[in-house]
């Protein structure tokens, strides 16, 4: 059976989300604040015994143009990968919520490697092409490891442009809470650089606000500073520790001063801080065509793989179509207005 996320079962919505294998920040009640345009409901499941076993937080975007609205479950639904019961309930309530706001399509990336024959195909069709999530991550396992282990497993390389970056004067730190905030647009600062520098479009200062006031107890903003005609930035990270996974969500650096090797101080130590909390997994976040060399993004593989990870593959994003015309009309509005 399947009921909605209220005030009275919040708790247990968050409880499960937070200690199930698969379950990520995104499916956290408190994302739902950090996309505030959005609208979010939640979909629970229970076995005989009323005991929790599926959960799925939805993001509903309307379209007023065409009356109608997508829904979107980021990381979702969260579940055993196996766990028909669950997904069936899930998939009733996707239904009625498609039903109350007039969906015309429901999205969905669960972070669970597909096994043949899996329930949670019924929650829609494998998405071919552009995905909201990227499907592969590089992840670093924590799990029983020292931290002179996980040290000696970077690149040799690493260790020695760690080591310089140290000696250069280079420090970081881990803010949180208001001196996070505070902080912030030294932050923004290097995220606009960097965003111009590879040419992707970037969020606004208030988005990263945001972000780190809903995410509370779970974010922080790593900054590594140098002392150049006083306190400069020059590289900085929001991250998010959840579950037992800590997540390198947004990172940023300076056009500067890029011999002091910054960002492999800043990972050093965003990884100490994982280890010191008893993570699980350290995720470097996506790693988009790091089978192709000649794309752009594979700079981003080429530099978090010198840390001794590993590449996990998702299933990929799931779509289901409620209402195909209504579906085709929002593409073709998506697309007239870029």
């Amino acid at each position: 059976m399947y009921e909605f996320l209220n005030s009275f079962n919040s708790n247990e919505f968050e409880r499960f989300v937070q200690t199930h294998e698969n379950g990520s920040f995104m499916q956290s009640r408190l994302w739902a604040n950090v996309k505030a345009n959005w609208i979010s409901e939640g979909v629970i499941s229970r076995d005989r015994s009323g005991k929790v076993r599926g959960t799925c937080l939805v993001l509903i975007k309307k379209t007023p143009l065409i009356h109608s609205a997508l829904m979107y479950a980021p990381r979702g639904p969260v579940c055993g990968r196996s766990d028909g019961a669950a997904t069936s309930d899930i998939s009733e309530g996707l239904d009625a919520l498609a039903e109350k706001y007039r969906s015309f399509a429901f999205i969905c990336d669960p972070p669970i490697v597909l096994t043949e024959n899996s329930p949670l195909v019924d929650l829609g069709t494998q998405t071919k092409g552009r995905e909201v999530q990227c499907r592969f991550n590089y992840v670093l396992n924590l799990n029983g490891k020292s931290l002179s282990e996980i040290r000696a497993s970077f690149k040799s390389e690493y260790r020695n442009r760690i080591n310089k970056a140290i000696r250069r004067g280079v420090y970081c730190e881990e803010l949180r809470g208001e001196n996070a905030l505070n902080a912030l647009s030294g932050f923004y600062e290097l995220m606009i650089q960097t965003g111009r520098r590879d040419g992707f479009p970037i969020r606004s200062e208030e988005y990263f606000a945001r972000f780190i006031s809903a995410l509370g107890e779970h974010a922080s903003l790593f900054m590594c500073y140098a002392d150049i005609n006083g306190k400069t930035p020059l590289s900085g990270a929001i991250t998010v520790n959840y579950g037992g996974r800590f997540s390198y969500v947004y990172g940023a650096s300076s056009d500067s001063h890029r011999e002091l090797y910054p960002n492999y101080l800043m990972q050093q130590t965003m990884i100490d801080a994982a280890i010191e909390r008893h993570c699980c997994v350290y995720d470097f976040g996506g790693v988009p065509f790091f089978y192709d060399e000649s794309r752009r993004e594979y700079g981003m593989y080429r530099f978090k793989k010198g840390f001794g990870g590993e590449i996990v593959s998702y299933a990929g994003q799931f779509t289901k179509i409620y209402r195909p015309v209504l579906s085709r009309a929002a593409v073709l509005f998506s697309e007239f207005s870029r």
